[in-house]
């Protein structure tokens, strides 16, 4: 079992300010993983001071952008020798399946910090960028300030360093609100800033609830919020910045549309999907769970697509064939079956899966993946987001028929277009009105932007146009 005693406030291990312990339990069998501090609003206020002290007096914002990047780097070396231990820490605690963790920490991970680091090397940080006779102007780019990063229990290390790697290259200085579920990596996380060799007052971590969150993002030394969570949460903090202007970005929800083109290779899209629909247990904000099917071919698709539903594994997170683990609480569990009753109230056609617990998996938080067929888009189920393995496939007449039912949704983060003619598929793609857009299953690079349209956030993260979130410019004309 692993214990902290401590919180990490401003570079240093210090008693937190009550006695409140989080107990980390695994959904897959309910044994306690580990304790940590329950941060209260008291440790805000400190981690904010001591934050704020390092970014208004501190040598941190006022390092060159090379002599940040160096320690970033030096991070980043010191994190790939824990890779493996993160990837089963993070397992243990919230469910998600070896495979994927060790794929996160080990190759992504520092894929998307490299990126970074390329988009800081990168950037003029002051530049001359024109002249009125003989005045010249100069563009000047400068940290944000400090900034408070909140973010959820389902991809952990992912969605703290996202926003911890660019605010540190930008100069800012950082409180990371990590979840309750997901406490013990996040102290984990801590360790490696602490040998990083940052300097005083730089990051602090606090694991806590909600309403520790809502006074981090409301307390008025915190210049920025960096958001990874629900739509709802999101909007919640949104108002939170509005009314205090401060700087803000929100990653949240979606409801991604798969669009299968009728001269798509089944077999490749079936294999697409598979990651792409349940990957993290389809905890995942970007799954793709709605797929549109060309009518000519919807019962083969359907079919394919219950037969893969039915050969993944679920089962122990910690077993590397397991390729579904646990929801990551009850109430999860609870929310995810009762989606798939709606669906059945609803009239769908169940396909695959259904509300029961998966055989022998009664001590831990399973559901069954589950397929609808028969869906259209006015029904629930195709509309809000489960955040479980629950996918729908919806049928369509033509193309501009599937690109109507793929924007019609609240949500605009992710989505995919599956065909043989390459260049057509990119001009679907176009007509998508959402951040994320894969060809036939393509991998983006960490140089690219991830965020949503509409409901599914503001502002964008990863390489340069992440990067640009944490940044303040400032034009001086000489």
């Amino acid at each position: 079992m692993i214990t902290y005693p401590n919180l990490y406030v401003g570079g240093q291990w210090v008693a937190p300010a009550t006695a409140d312990v989080l107990e980390v339990r695994s959904p897959h069998d309910r044994s306690l993983v580990g304790t940590a501090p329950h941060a209260a609003p008291a440790d805000v206020d400190r981690a904010v001071t001591a934050a704020r002290r390092a970014f208004d007096e501190g040598p941190w914002p006022r390092m060159s952008p090379q002599e940040r990047s160096a320690v970033v780097e030096r991070f980043s070396k010191l994190y790939a020798v824990r890779a493996e231990e993160f990837a089963a820490l993070v397992t243990a605690e919230n469910g998600s399946p070896l495979w994927f963790t060790r794929w996160t920490h080990l190759q992504s991970l520092p894929e998307m910090t490299e990126a970074y680091v390329r988009a800081a090397a990168a950037l003029g940080w002051e530049e001359e960028v024109g002249a009125v006779g003989d005045a010249t102007t100069r563009l000047r780019r400068e940290p944000v300030g400090v900034v408070a990063a909140v973010i959820p229990w389902n991809a952990p290390h992912q969605s703290a360093l996202v926003k911890l790697v660019p605010a540190l290259l930008a100069g800012c200085t950082v409180i990371l609100k990590a979840s309750p579920e997901t406490a013990l990596d996040a102290l984990a996380l801590a360790e490696v800033f602490d040998e990083a060799g940052l300097p005083e007052g730089v990051v602090s971590i606090l694991p806590a609830g909600r309403e520790t969150s809502e006074y981090l993002v409301a307390h008025p030394g915190v210049d920025k919020i960096a958001f990874t969570g629900s739509t709802a949460a999101g909007r919640r903090i949104a108002s939170i910045a509005g009314e205090q202007l401060k700087r803000v970005s929100l990653e949240l929800g979606g409801k991604s549309a798969s669009i299968i083109l009728e001269d798509a290779d089944l077999t490749a899209v079936v294999a697409g999907l598979r990651a792409l629909s349940l990957g993290n247990n389809a905890e995942n904000c970007v799954a793709h769970t709605r797929i549109l099917a060309p009518r000519s071919r919807y019962e083969e698709v359907v079919a394919a697509l219950a037969a893969m539903m039915e050969d993944v594994r679920v089962g122990d997170p910690s077993d590397p064939e397991t390729f579904i683990g646990p929801m990551v609480r009850a109430d999860q569990q609870h929310r995810v079956r009762s989606y798939i009753e709606l669906g059945i109230a609803e009239g769908a056609r169940m396909v695959a899966g259904g509300p029961e617990t998966p055989d022998g998996l009664e001590g831990g938080y399973y559901v069954r993946p589950t397929l609808f067929a028969d869906v259209d888009s006015d029904m629930r189920i195709a509309r809000e987001e489960i955040f479980g393995p629950v996918l729908v496939v919806i049928p369509f007449d033509d193309e501009d028929d599937a690109v109507r039912i793929a924007n019609d949704s609240e949500y605009g983060l992710g989505g995919g277009v599956w065909t043989a003619d390459r260049d057509h598929g990119i001009e679907v793609a176009r007509r998508i009105r959402t951040g994320w857009m894969t060809v036939n299953g393509a991998t983006p690079t960490y140089d690219g932007a991830f965020g949503g349209y509409k409901s599914s956030g503001i502002g964008r993260e990863f390489g340069a146009t992440g990067l640009a979130q944490y940044i303040e410019y400032k034009t001086i004309a000489v």
